[in-house]
């Protein structure tokens, strides 16, 4: 029944499609609401596919093509649906100070064992951040190239609220990121300050002994991970939020913001690509990991990130199957869920890459150093994200927050989101299997048998 549905809808879309062509030649005259008709029928059979799958991602599929087709049939009243967007995102912004105090703190004092495994602590981390540094980059340089956000045109209002400030001082700017109240900043939505706050609090607590360090240590697991089910609930919210979201968006600015879209995630979709093929395979040769058996051995849990965009969901088959190519158990058991707070790869370049789109669509023009410490920001904040589904969605509205960009421009990522959130989950995954055997490598802790390419 569910592939029939399937069928039904791709074959009216293709239906669709012909008609305007046809019509558009002038080769045959369609009657408006008939055309409008036939939409609304696509869009139903494809909501009865998503409610017969039991798939928020298809939900959310359906929440964007309806709020598209009201907000061009009905523009008025499309706008008005603001508020269903406006609400979600409220929900979200509420959840992005807890969430990043919990796991920056069980990130830094969670893990005791860092003291005794030392050597190798120290390669994995360094080996973290100079990957997800180098996919911050790629993101960055992959959306000033294609520039999908410039053929944007928000309303005036909007615009002319959004640009960041650019009189600060680099003093000025340096002692921002500081924090002097964190109460203040946390009601401010200066998120990089919260950061700041987080981390120095996670050393500090990591510094005193373990009977008074444990159960800090613990109220911030279990606040990290009630907001990670947070989350979840108001993701359930998703659809209507798209919906209400892409309708006023669409009722402002008309259908021609698709094309935008589209080319975003092109560009997504190619930079990961670059990210894969010319930062992780040439890492993954020169460490002389088996390519084979790797390949073997990451596509379960890929396929599990992907379906779920959860690199949580992924967590218990990557580290099996981390183990049955030769990895030590230990390395296993350190790396893969240190590599889940500090080696986000997929979604530190969905991150930059998001955050420049919403500055285009705004039309504001970024200086080389306000990029930069967007970048640092973005850094520090998707740090212990990755465990719950579309979480980067979370960090991009913090710090699109920090620097004062209009709502309408997070709209407009926010609606293509879950088409981009399986991707760079997956990219998530193969990251953190891949570190895992490079600092086996790196240890010589690999079998010789399994440790030479095939």
């Amino acid at each position: 029944m569910t592939n029939r549905l399937l069928v039904a809808f791709l074959a009216l879309c293709a239906i669709l499609a012909s008609l305007a062509l046809i019509s558009h030649g002038g080769i045959l005259h369609i009657a408006p609401v008939a055309l409008i008709a036939l939409r609304w029928l696509a869009i139903l059979l494809l909501a009865a596919y998503a409610t017969a799958r039991r798939s928020l991602t298809l939900w959310i599929l359906v929440g964007l093509l309806a709020g598209a087709e009201v907000g061009h049939d009905a523009p008025a009243t499309a706008i008005k649906l603001q508020i269903l967007g406006a609400i979600f995102l409220r929900l979200i912004k509420v959840i992005i100070a807890p969430l990043l105090f919990g796991t920056l703190v069980v990130g830094i004092a969670g893990h005791a064992e860092l003291k005794k495994v030392g050597r190798m602590a120290i390669k994995a981390l360094v080996f973290f951040e100079i990957v997800s540094t180098i996919a911050l980059i790629i993101g960055l340089v992959a959306i000033n190239l294609s520039k999908a956000g410039v053929g944007v045109h928000l309303p005036t209002q909007a615009a002319q609220q959004s640009a960041p400030e650019t009189t600060q001082s680099a003093n000025q700017l340096i002692l921002n990121v500081f924090p002097e109240n964190i109460a203040k900043s946390v009601a401010e939505g200066q998120i990089l300050q919260v950061v700041v706050f987080s981390i120095l609090f996670g050393i500090g607590l990591a510094l005193v002994k373990e009977p008074k360090r444990r159960p800090m240590v613990s109220f911030a697991e279990s606040l990290s991970e009630t907001m990670f089910k947070f989350t979840n609930l108001v993701m359930y919210l998703a659809p209507l939020g798209v919906f209400g979201a892409i309708a006023y968006t669409t009722g402002h600015l008309g259908l021609g913001v698709m094309l935008p879209l589209l080319k975003l995630l092109a560009t997504l979709y190619v930079a990961l690509a670059v990210f894969v093929f010319l930062v992780l395979l040439p890492i993954a040769l020169m460490a002389r990991v088996p390519l084979r058996e790797f390949l073997r051995a990451i596509a379960e849990p890929s396929a599990i990130a992907f379906g779920t965009s959860s690199s949580e969901a992924a967590l218990p088959s990557a580290m099996e199957n981390m183990e049955g190519i030769g990895v030590p158990r230990g390395i296993v058991a350190f790396v893969m869920p240190t590599g889940y707070s500090f080696n986000l790869t997929g979604s530190s370049l969905y991150q930059s890459l998001g955050l420049i789109f919403m500055a285009q669509a705004a039309g504001i023009h970024l200086t080389l150093g306000q990029q930069s410490l967007m970048m640092l920001t973005l850094l520090l904040t998707s740090k212990g994200t990755a465990g719950v589904a579309r979480a980067s969605l979370v960090i991009v509205l913090a710090a699109a927050t920090s620097f004062h960009f209009p709502i309408e421009s997070f709209y407009l990522l926010f609606a293509v989101d879950p088409l981009m959130d399986m991707v760079r989950t997956t990219v998530n995954v193969v990251g953190n299997c891949l570190a895992t055997v490079v600092v086996a490598r790196w240890e010589g802790d690999m079998p010789p048998a399994k440790a030479t390419p095939q």
